[in-house]
């Protein structure tokens, strides 16, 4: 099994898009692919029509005291999806009270590190769709994973929030034998725009070893898949958007070793 985290402290820059992206290509590529959405705000289980508002069959049952989240209450958190191979765990607004109760509860910050060590040989991939605040939420997804995947829309304000995102890594890796490969990747990028250009530019400039060569670019096709509640890859292969998530993936995939298809069979809802 990988464990990728999309993760970004600022919100609107890509993320749901990107963990969706890559998740279906990877199935399309005969990998077992499980997203994961650890955001409140619950936007990965939205786009395939779960609502934030229920807060059983979720992640949330993932944070469950220590020794008490059974196999049965795991498997019933996976949800299928359209796309053979693509698997769900949506998010719940109830994820937002778990800051409170991880301070009284020890271990919480590898709670999901737990659960996924328990499917281990069920999955290809996992990949996590973070919440945009530094939390219990984030610190459990960057704790399990091995390579951080970083949206960062080409924009300055949005930009300027990357140091707070790669503070937090460092923060990570202070408790990591291993420090976490990241990489930034431009989103919602208009070459139309000098403010877009500028931005891409800078991003190159100031982080050179850690940006990804390319670009992701406003599509609206992105939008439309989103709305219809269906992958990129689902709605129109052909399109730029997805093109480009396409490009992206053969380069995680150069750092990040393949694996051989995972075996078992995976019960889900």
């Amino acid at each position: 099994m990988r464990v990728w985290s999309v993760a970004n402290q600022k919100g609107g820059v890509g993320k749901t898009t990107t963990t969706v992206a890559l998740g279906c290509l990877l199935a399309a590529q005969g990998k077992r692919v499980l997203m994961l959405d650890l955001d409140p705000q619950g936007s990965l289980g939205s786009y395939f029509g779960h609502s934030p508002e229920v807060t059983t069959r979720r992640s949330f049952d993932w944070f469950a005291p220590s020794g008490k989240l059974d196999d049965s209450q795991l498997d019933a958190s996976i949800h299928d999806t359209d796309t053979a191979q693509l698997y769900l765990v949506p998010g719940t607004t109830a994820l937002a009270t778990l800051e409170r109760s991880a301070v009284s509860q020890d271990g919480m910050g590898l709670a999901v590190s737990r659960a996924l060590a328990r499917l281990w040989d069920r999955f290809d991939y996992v990949i996590i769709d973070s919440p945009p605040t530094l939390g219990v939420l984030l610190v459990n997804a960057l704790a399990a994973s091995e390579q951080v995947v970083v949206p960062v829309q080409t924009e300055f304000l949005a930009i300027k929030g990357v140091e707070r995102m790669l503070n937090t890594l460092q923060m990570i890796n202070r408790s990591r034998r291993q420090p976490l490969p990241y990489l930034l990747v431009p989103t919602l990028f208009d070459r139309r725009t000098q403010a877009s250009v500028s931005s891409f530019r800078y991003l190159r400039k100031t982080w050179p070893d850690h940006v990804w060569n390319s670009a992701i670019p406003v599509d609206t096709r992105l939008r439309d898949a989103s709305s219809r509640g269906v992958t990129p890859l689902a709605l129109d292969p052909t399109s730029r958007g997805i093109q480009a998530y396409a490009s992206l993936l053969k380069t995680l995939l150069k750092t990040t070793p393949e694996v051989a298809p995972a075996t078992g069979a995976v019960a889900h809802g």
